[in-house]
């Protein structure tokens, strides 16, 4: 009975593999951006899970870049140093003080976190902040009382290019300078839509805590699996997207618009997300495309 079990465990991993090559062929050499935080980023197995998928796609060919938060963290050290965390318009507001802990703690804690978990499963990653290469320009957001918060003005992806070209994974964290060097905490998921634009990415992904975009937030069921960039901006007027889904839906827009293939909002609670949204037909997020692309997927149920 115990060699039938087997045989049967092993077919089924053969049969899956073997169904995910024609996505492994498509996007082999393709540079896929991942922003990762959330739940998936708190909780260790799901990180586990999240660094074993992304050591997996740079094996087989593609080019993952991660771009990542830390706002829970930030928080723990805040309290430490007896700071008070303060938020104004849905954004941290970072004063002088604030800016040192944001810095340290993504740039050093969260960084290096990820970049040796990567490490240990066999990958090469290389942690960077937008200051290293001049990655990242930065500016002020511009909105009053928020300190030192930022927005990206330009990216010079040279950096980037050449470690992904040697196999690389960059690891990469929300924090820039503006011309006068002044550090700012930037916004990660809009560093990595940006990014995402800037390498002519295939594949922008969002892991968040949440199933994808719905046509009504309290119903899991009504996930809108795939929509283009004018009913995105619909949904958005309309109110359908709404609260902290409209930065990430906008993040997404901005990035098609600017050439990305397709953008991705996916459940990061959901064990091995990533793999799952890339290397099966119906996948288990939101996807949002280019209307030029949209031929080629079926649209979505509710639309």
């Amino acid at each position: 009975m115990e060699s039938e079990y087997i045989r049967e465990a092993e077919a089924t991993r053969v049969r899956i593999l073997s169904e995910a090559l024609p996505y492994m062929q498509q996007f082999a050499g393709r540079t896929i951006v991942v922003k990762y935080g959330g739940a998936a980023m708190k909780d260790s197995t799901l990180k586990d899970k999240v660094i074993r998928d992304i050591v997996f796609l740079s094996c087989i060919g593609m080019r993952p870049i991660v771009v990542h938060g830390g706002g829970p963290e930030i928080n723990t050290w805040l309290a430490k140093l007896n700071i008070e965390p303060q938020f104004k318009d849905g954004l941290r507001v970072t004063d002088a003080d604030t800016m040192d802990v944001v810095e340290m703690v993504l740039v050093g804690r969260v960084n290096k976190e990820i970049v040796s978990l990567i490490n240990q499963e066999g990958g090469a990653a290389v942690g960077l902040c937008g200051k290293d290469g001049n990655m990242i320009q930065a500016r002020h957001v511009g909105k009053e009382g928020v300190g030192f918060v930022g927005e990206v003005t330009t990216i010079d992806t040279k950096l980037i290019q050449s470690l992904v070209e040697n196999g690389y994974v960059p690891v990469i964290s929300s924090v820039a300078a503006d011309e006068t060097g002044q550090a700012h905490n930037i916004n990660a998921d809009t560093v990595a839509g940006e990014l995402a634009a800037a390498l002519s990415a295939e594949k922008l992904i969002l892991l968040t805590d949440t199933p994808g975009i719905l046509e009504d937030y309290h119903n899991p069921a009504t996930l809108i699996p795939r929509l283009n960039l004018q009913q995105a901006r619909e949904l958005i007027d309309q109110g359908v997207v709404s609260g902290g889904m409209i930065p990430k839906v906008t993040c997404c827009v901005r990035s098609l618009a600017q050439g990305v293939k397709a953008a991705h909002i996916i459940d990061g609670r959901i064990p091995h997300a990533l793999l799952l949204e890339i290397f099966t037909n119906d996948g288990i997020g939101s996807m949002i495309v280019a209307s030029d692309y949209l031929s080629q997927f079926p649209m979505s149920p509710f639309h």
